[in-house]
C-alpha cells in the first residue's frame, strides 16, 4: 500500500493542487482514530508516518512504573528499558504496537480520506473559479426544471436559477442551452467540507442586460462608452442610459450598431424584450425628459430637497408617458433616481396623476 499511496498522493499534489503534508496529516489522523477503535479504549494511541517511505507506525503511550497495575496505560521499568535504556519511572514511553487487521484498517481509512480530500479540493476549485466570475455571463445546459428552480450544468459545476430570478414568459427544458448572469457564489455549509458551492444565476437582473451589451459593444467593454444607469422590467422593457467618453464616438449609435445589429442581438437573447437606449445627463431634469421618451415633456419642475420631479405632458400622451401599468414612468424614475409625478396639460382636476415613489 505504501508505494501505491505515495504515487496517489504525488498525483493529487500535482493534478488537484492538494498539499502533500496536509493530506498525509489527514490520513495519519484518520488512521489514528481508526486504530483506537480496534484497541483497548483506555489505551492512548498515536500514529506516526514517515514522509519519505510512507510507512505508518502505531504506538501506545504508556507510563513507566515499577509495578504494572493497568496494562492499558502502564509499562514496567524492566520492559521499558529494553526499548529505551534512558527511561526512568514516571516517564511517558511510546510503545510500538500493531492493532488487529491494521493493514486493512489503514488501507480503507487512507482511501476514504483521499476521496474526501479530492471532493474538498474540487469544491474549492469550483468555488474559487466561479467566485471570480460573479458578475459575468455564463452559458450552460439545463439539467433539471422544477417549480422553484432550474438546475444548470456549467462544466463540472452545477448552478441554480431560482424562480424569482427567471424572466416571465421564458420556458426551458432539459438539455436546452441557457445564458445567465452569475449573481452570487457561496459555500452552503462550511462545516460540510464535501458539499458543493452554491452558484446562483439570474435572467431577471438588469445587470444581465448590461453584461450582454458589454459582450456586443466593444466600446462599452473598452470603457469608451459607459452604461451610467439601467432599469428593467424583466421580459418586457429595459431602459439604458449611456454616455461616451470620446467626443468622436456616439454612445447610442455604438450600442445600436450598424443597422441595429448590436441591440438586436441583445433583444433576441432576452426573448424580444424592448430596449430603450437614451443618452445620460448629469442634470436630473434633462435625464428625466430623455428617460420618459417616447413621450414629450412640456413642463418640468424640480424639487431637489425631496428629490422629486413634476412633469407635464400633452393630454394625448399621458398614457404613453405613464406606460402600461405605470411601466414607462417607473423605469424612468429608476434611471433618474428621483420620484416622478406626471400630469397632463389639460383639465388639471381630471388629470391622472402617477407618483412613482
Amino acid at each position: 500500500m505504501n508505494e501505491d499511496l505515495k504515487i496517489i498522493i504525488e498525483q493529487l499534489e500535482l493534478e488537484k493542487n492538494i498539499d502533500r503534508e496536509t493530506l498525509l496529516e489527514a490520513i495519519r489522523s484518520a488512521i489514528e482514530i481508526a486504530a483506537r477503535k480496534s484497541m483497548n479504549p483506555k489505551a492512548k494511541v498515536t500514529v506516526e508516518i514517515d514522509p519519505q517511505s510512507y510507512q505508518f507506525k502505531v504506538y501506545e503511550i504508556r507510563e513507566v512504573v515499577e509495578n504494572v497495575t493497568d496494562t492499558a496505560s502502564q509499562i514496567s521499568l524492566e520492559e521499558a528499558l529494553k526499548l529505551n535504556p534512558d527511561v526512568v519511572v514516571g516517564d511517558k514511553l511510546k510503545v510500538p504496537t500493531q492493532p488487529k487487521d491494521f493493514g486493512r484498517i489503514a488501507a480503507q481509512t487512507a482511501r476514504q480520506v483521499i476521496l474526501q480530500k479530492i471532493k474538498e479540493a474540487e469544491r474549492e476549485q469550483i468555488y474559487n473559479e466561479f467566485k471570480q466570475r460573479e458578475g459575468d455571463l455564463v452559458t450552460g445546459t439545463v439539467k433539471k426544471v422544477t417549480k422553484n428552480e432550474i438546475i444548470v450544468t456549467l462544466g463540472k459545476a452545477e448552478a441554480i436559477l431560482p424562480a424569482k430570478e427567471q424572466t416571465t414568459g421564458e420556458i426551458y427544458r432539459p438539455n436546452d442551452r441557457i445564458k445567465a448572469y452569475v449573481l452570487k457564489v457561496d459555500l452552503k455549509d462550511k462545516s460540510q467540507k464535501g458539499s458543493p458551492p452554491v452558484i446562483i444565476l439570474s435572467r431577471a437582473t438588469p445587470y444581465l442586460v448590461k453584461a450582454l451589451f458589454e459582450n456586443e459593444v466593444p466600446e462599452i467593454y473598452e470603457g469608451v462608452v459607459e452604461i451610467k444607469a439601467i432599469a428593467r422590467d424583466p421580459g418586457k422593457r429595459t431602459k439604458v442610459a449611456v454616455v461616451s467618453h470620446d467626443p468622436n464616438v456616439d454612445a447610442i449609435g455604438a450600442c445600436v450598431g450598424l443597422k441595429g445589429a448590436r441591440v438586436r442581438a441583445v433583444v433576441e437573447e432576452l426573448g424580444g424584450e424592448k430596449i430603450d437606449i437614451i443618452e445620460w445627463s448629469p442634470d436630473p431634469a434633462e435625464l428625466c425628459v430623455r428617460a420618459l421618451s417616447p413621450a414629450d415633456v412640456l413642463e418640468i419642475t424640480i424639487d431637489e430637497e425631496n428629490k422629486s420631479i413634476r412633469v407635464v405632458v400633452p393630454h394625448d400622451q399621458l398614457s404613453l408617458a405613464i406606460g402600461k401599468h405605470g411601466q414607462n414612468a417607473r423605469l424612468a424614475s429608476k434611471i433618474v433616481g428621483w420620484n416622478i409625478d406626471i400630469k397632463s396639460e389639460k383639465v388639471p382636476e381630471q388629470d391622472n396623476i402617477l407618483d412613482t415613489e
